[in-house]
């Protein structure tokens, strides 16, 4: 792995702050005005998606500045290092080869991973098969009806997103998901199924994630209660993991496990035998058209020069606006229904990769890395937090992503929702200003000495920057390419900030702790506490009754 080399002392950021503060004080209708190409020239395109970045406090000499600081970053050598296999995960002393699980050959050097994935690929399609052309039967003899997926984090947030995502695919077998150790989660979800019909499929590489094995624990007494035995239960169950020991003691033979390796981070394991779930949900061909969306834009994201090339494009601009223009936070506005996990899922897949505090080193960083993400799916958010967007104090950098066509019989509803979108960013840009405010106040009617104090309460500033991201069309295909478009961006944006993507120690400490507070709770030991946390307790074992 060669060194990467931390945002602070990266010596083409410096020309940067003063473009950063001449591009603040810019208009970006001016820009558009003042240069007839702009739109033409701040669009890229790769695998099916097209980036619209004209709407940006950018000119060209400031991408140009932002090109050499990812030159400067060494970006192009990471992209290689990514791609090849080199161990990137400094702290695990692993690659982290996710591109692998969608490629159709091997990198030098990655042979036999290469072999294990074309192996377990293969034993997922004929799993697939099996349930789809009735082979495959539960403890009772039935064909199955329902799939569920009980596993956290990556093994949750992919296959449930891609699921939802592509439910115009889905076919005879429905997909549920299980996460959360609240019993409400599972509770619900297993009330309308039956155990005759239901196969299991416990996601945990480890089999010791908390959530996911009390959750699979109480799924398999569901299958006993159900008429299943300890015998038969694993008629019904599958697991993704490499603890067969384990799985075993569950009631799931080898045979019915599948592996997910070290080298693969879980929220970038969907192309894995994490996404089980949802191949059995929408078919084997569709999610060969999946894989097939996201190789095209490994292959975009490898060979594509950096000022043509979407992932890096826009791991620039998070890093201009988080770095130097001091926004803590970005949005994701997913235009269509189907998308609508999307933000959760890039929550974690930005979040958990890049929201470090140390270089790869273990030095301090001293810039910021990961802004907060946060969205919401189509209009649902405008009338909720678009507030916040338009006249809100902090900046809001903005990704729209729209699919511009849908197969429904509502085409007027897709042409509204399609225009909704392409407002938004429009009025993001334009704003309202204080004349235009009362004219509009005086065409509803208004009086005008309350049009006078009712106007600056309807300016909007405008200026403020967002990109639109385009597809002809929601498929498996531009799925796949979208997610795969994100997973690179967070590479990209990490190598930048001089981090590791591909670690998260930070998840470790509140799972310690929290195994301490139960044993507290169970009277099982005591365990360094404090006098908020002992309050608390107290109050938990009153509502007990105890």
């Amino acid at each position: 792995m060669s060194t990467r080399l931390p945002l602070a002392e990266n010596p083409a950021g410096a020309p940067l702050r003063a473009l950063a503060k001449r591009l603040a004080d810019s208009n970006i209708q001016q820009l558009l005005a003042d240069d007839p190409e702009r739109a033409q020239r701040y669009s890229a395109e790769g695998a099916g998606l097209t980036l619209d970045y004209a709407k940006h406090w950018l000119d060209d000499e400031s991408l140009s500045a932002l090109l050499d600081l990812a030159r400067a970053a060494g970006l192009e050598s990471a992209r290689g290092e990514l791609l090849s296999g080199a161990p990137l995960n400094n702290t695990e002393a692993r690659p982290a080869l996710h591109t692998l699980l969608r490629a159709t050959s091997a990198p030098a050097g990655c042979e036999d991973k290469f072999a294990e994935v074309e192996a377990v690929r293969q034993q997922m399609r004929q799993l697939v098969e099996a349930l789809h052309n009735g082979e495959r039967v539960s403890f009772a003899g039935k064909t199955f009806t329902d799939v569920v997926n009980i596993g956290i984090g990556g093994s949750d947030l992919g296959p449930r997103l891609v699921t939802d995502a592509l439910q115009p695919w889905q076919g005879k077998i429905r997909a549920h998901y299980v996460a959360n150790i609240d019993p409400a989660d599972l509770e619900q979800t297993l009330a309308s199924l039956d155990p005759s019909t239901t196969l299991l499929l416990i996601c945990s590489k480890s089999f010791r994630t908390e959530e996911t094995r009390v959750n699979g624990l109480s799924a398999r007494q569901w299958l006993l209660d159900g008429g299943a035995t300890p015998e038969n239960v694993g008629d019904n169950c599958l697991a993704i993991t490499t603890n067969l020991e384990a799985a075993a003691q569950f009631g799931i033979p080898a045979e019915n496990c599948l592996p997910l390796w070290d080298w693969v981070g879980g929220r970038f394991s969907v192309w894995s035998a994490i996404g089980l779930s949802t191949a059995i949900a929408i078919g084997w061909d569709a999610f060969q058209d999946f894989l097939g969306g996201a190789r095209a834009m490994d292959a975009h994201f490898a060979e594509t020069p950096l000022a043509g090339n979407l992932p890096v494009l826009m791991s620039l601009l998070e890093v201009w606006y988080t770095n130097f223009h001091n926004a803590g936070n970005h949005v994701v506005l997913p235009y269509s229904h189907q998308l609508g996990l999307l933000p959760a899922f890039m929550q974690q897949l930005t979040m958990e990769s890049n929201g470090k505090r140390v270089d790869c080193a273990g030095q301090a960083l001293a810039e910021n890395s990961a802004p907060v993400l946060w969205g919401e799916s189509g209009t649902r958010g405008q009338h909720s937090f678009h507030q916040h967007l338009h006249q809100g104090t902090w900046l809001c950098p903005v990704d729209f992503i729209l699919p511009l066509t849908a197969d429904t019989s509502l085409q007027d509803q897709q042409h509204r929702l399609v225009a909704h979108c392409l407002a938004q960013s429009r009025a993001l840009m334009i704003g309202r200003d204080l004349e235009q405010s009362l004219a509009s106040l005086r065409e509803r009617g208004v009086e005008e000495d309350r049009a006078m104090e009712l106007a600056p309460h309807l300016v909007m500033s405008g200026n403020r920057p967002s990109s639109v991201l385009t597809m002809d069309k929601l498929t498996p295909e531009t799925l796949g390419a979208l997610l795969a478009l994100y997973e690179h961006r967070t590479f990209c944006s990490g190598v930048l900030w001089g981090l590791n993507s591909f670690d998260q120690w930070g998840v470790e400490l509140g799972k310690d702790i929290g195994a301490q507070v139960l044993a507290m709770m169970k009277g099982e030991g005591e365990a360094a506490s404090d006098p908020a946390t002992d309050r608390l307790l107290a109050r938990w074992r009153a509502a007990e009754g105890g």
